[in-house]
């Protein structure tokens, strides 16, 4: 079984939770994986990885229980090869905006007759030619995550779930709000809606469906709105937001402090 869909049908009422690396960093995604976080997505749309550095990434990944996913550049029937190549077994399509693009990223991870994907004699998919089968099998064991991240894509839902091949769906909060105007407000009623309305779609398609909060809060939030599988923020925003909070709380005067710069005095009993 494909190891994204295995880890969701052993996730069973409880969402899997992952995060995004955007580091492009093999030692940050390796502690990543130790943290206990379920999935990552190595991310190659917004984060400067190269794919000498995805498969670094993938690499360091393996000695975790986080199951990796790629996220392509964009849906690149080339850029997709590569990521196979590579050895992602899940990829994630981000702006999918109808069943026809659906259709489109499905048929990149397919061999022919079924797809479109290039046949590689030797590479790390097939762990360089040693794995039995490869060929044969790598159509029903490569997983598909498709972004829906605009108001028309929302509307395209079901459509889009529809598609044979599509085993998950993701939403993206914030290019969903930009796109009704209200960028950088995820939270925002009018998106919130947009979001429990591609739930109930996903939910009536029978397809399990993601997304991402920046705070534990947040995907809280998700949860609780029947979302199947959570990510929480990336490596850097969790790393950015522990150092500024602990600076924030080391240049915050004390009281001492502030009675010591006011000209006071410390007492036997502070000393």
């Amino acid at each position: 079984m494909n190891p994204f869909r295995q880890m969701l049908k052993a996730s069973g009422a409880q969402p899997a939770l992952g995060t995004w690396i955007l580091s492009a960093n093999p030692v940050v995604a390796e502690a990543i994986g130790q943290a206990g976080f379920e999935w990552a997505v190595v991310d190659m749309e917004h984060a400067p990885a190269d794919m000498a550095e995805v498969v670094q990434m993938l690499q360091a990944l393996s000695s975790t229980r986080a199951v990796p996913v790629v996220r392509v550049p964009w849906n690149d029937a080339v850029a997709v090869k590569r990521a196979l190549d590579a050895g992602a077994t899940t990829v994630m399509f981000p702006f999918v905006q109808n069943a026809s693009e659906a259709a489109r990223a499905v048929a990149a991870t397919r061999y022919p007759p079924q797809g479109v994907r290039g046949i590689a004699g030797m590479s790390r998919a097939s762990r360089f030619g040693t794995l039995p089968g490869y060929l044969r099998n790598a159509n029903r064991m490569t997983g598909v995550i498709v972004q829906v991240e605009t108001h028309e894509a929302v509307l395209q839902i079901e459509s889009i779930a529809a598609v044979d091949g599509v085993d998950a769906l993701f939403v993206g909060p914030g290019d969903l709000a930009a796109s009704v105007g209200l960028i950088g407000e995820v939270t925002a009623p009018p998106v919130l809606d947009l979001m429990a309305r591609a739930v109930d779609a996903a939910r009536r398609a029978g397809r399990p469906i993601g997304t991402l909060g920046d705070t534990p809060e947040m995907v809280a939030q998700y949860r609780a709105m029947g979302f199947d599988f959570l990510a929480l923020g990336s490596d850097l925003g969790l790393m950015m937001r522990a150092a500024t909070q602990s600076i924030a709380a080391l240049r915050t005067p004390t009281a001492e402090h502030v009675h010591t710069l006011a000209g006071g005095t410390r007492t036997p009993a502070a000393a």
